[in-house]
């Protein structure tokens, strides 16, 4: 079963979430799309009026096509539901996210969120992180911060395109993709990153307020 199969099985639970007029914040990845296609029909479907804030363009182009109305984050004040995936997610419910380096955005609309719904396969679960952890940096910074943060004991890279040409985030960054190991606590570490000048985010996320687990076999579990 793919992830999009996965999504599509658990859709009905999650969508009931949404009420009329309310304000979604859209998370990026393969997650965010599936749900994407789905709330696009669900709202046709129940007359709703709802506004979408996307955290990449990816996903605002797909939030077109579906006909969902978008709004920009400095036009509005709250966020009632966020809708995202994660890299991965510990036993406490802590995440890594920005995969698609779009991390920033993520965790500015789950700033303000009302309610943030995260929706991963089961392959995503572990019981401590243990994956590299993306870092938005200002491209200024790079060195410095790399070398931070191997003081900080990772092993830093910087994200590159199949060319070869350095990733570049919506945001005009670069990401440091940062291998920790085995996270102990992720809390901790994501303080001392942030600390760092000209760090501008740290994909360490908290535990979200709903979490849904698709399984292989069609079925999910509500966190």
């Amino acid at each position: 079963m793919t992830v999009d199969d996965a999504i599509a099985a658990l859709s009905p639970q999650a969508l009931k979430l949404i009420k009329n007029n309310f304000v979604i914040g859209l998370g990026s990845g393969r997650a965010a799309t599936a749900i994407v296609k789905l709330l696009s029909s669900h709202i046709k479907k129940n007359k709703f009026s709802v506004k979408a804030v996307p955290t990449s363009l990816q996903i605002k182009m797909e939030a077109e096509k579906g006909g969902i109305p978008i709004i920009e984050a400095d036009q509005i004040n709250h966020i009632d539901l966020v809708f995202d995936g994660a890299d991965q997610i510990d036993a406490k419910g802590n995440m890594i996210k920005g995969g698609g380096g779009a991390l920033l955005r993520e965790k500015i609309l789950i700033s303000v969120a009302k309610k943030v719904v995260i929706i991963a396969d089961e392959s995503k679960f572990v019981k401590k992180l243990e994956r590299s952890i993306p870092v938005e940096v200002h491209p200024f910074a790079r060195n410095i911060a790399d070398m931070q943060i191997r003081e900080y004991g990772g092993k830093p890279h910087i994200r590159l395109l199949e060319r070869g040409y350095p990733f570049v985030t919506e945001n005009g960054n670069i990401i440091l993709d940062c291998d920790f190991g085995q996270i102990q606590n992720p809390k901790e570490l994501a303080a001392k990153i942030i600390g760092i000048p000209g760090v501008i985010e740290v994909g360490i996320f908290p535990k979200p307020d709903i979490i849904y687990k698709a399984k292989k076999n069609g079925k999910y579990e509500i966190l």
